[in-house]
């Protein structure tokens, strides 16, 4: 019997968009899962694969969280009786003591809610959000430095193996 694959979009299981700038700009913490009250429309396009979520942060308001800046392009053929608002302010949905953490640490403590990715779970759209502090210009370039040596001593280990 075949194995449903991860990155199969049309089951409606895998990866839908992913912030792949949020681990070089951020320190990422701690990481929760969060539902999205979406439109129809917006269902439509994210299975069609018009979903971005590179400089979208998500901001507490009157004890909800709401993710800003995504953006969903809207399929011509799917929002004709709809005006359609790419970057329309969405609803997150969280237990409600994780959104009381999640305000402790952003209000109190300084952080920042990033969306680091979006996922299919079932039939479900997901928000991976991360909570993070952003870094320096320092700390980007010992990050560099920290991945580059990294990356030098596993090619001597394998240089050293082959020898041997």
């Amino acid at each position: 019997m075949a194995k449903k694959s991860d990155k199969d979009k049309t089951n409606g299981t895998g990866t839908i968009a992913l912030n792949k700038r949020a681990r070089h700009d951020y320190h990422l913490e701690q990481r929760y899962e969060a539902g999205m009250a979406l439109q129809g429309w917006e269902l439509k396009a994210i299975r069609a694969g018009r979903a971005n979520i590179g400089e979208s942060y998500a901001v507490v308001r009157k004890g909800e969280i709401f993710l800003f800046g995504a953006q969903i392009t809207p399929l011509i053929q799917a929002s004709t009786h709809v005006v359609a608002d790419d970057r329309r302010t969405r609803k997150l949905l969280l237990h409600k003591r994780e959104i009381d953490t999640l305000i402790g640490k952003v209000e109190r403590d300084g952080y920042t809610l990033i969306p680091t990715a979006l996922y299919w779970k079932g039939s479900k759209v997901k928000a991976e959000l991360a909570l993070a502090k952003g870094k320096q210009a320092h700390d980007k370039r010992e990050a560099s430095k920290e991945r580059d040596w990294q990356r030098e001593k596993q090619r001597a280990m394998r240089r050293h193996n082959r020898d041997a």
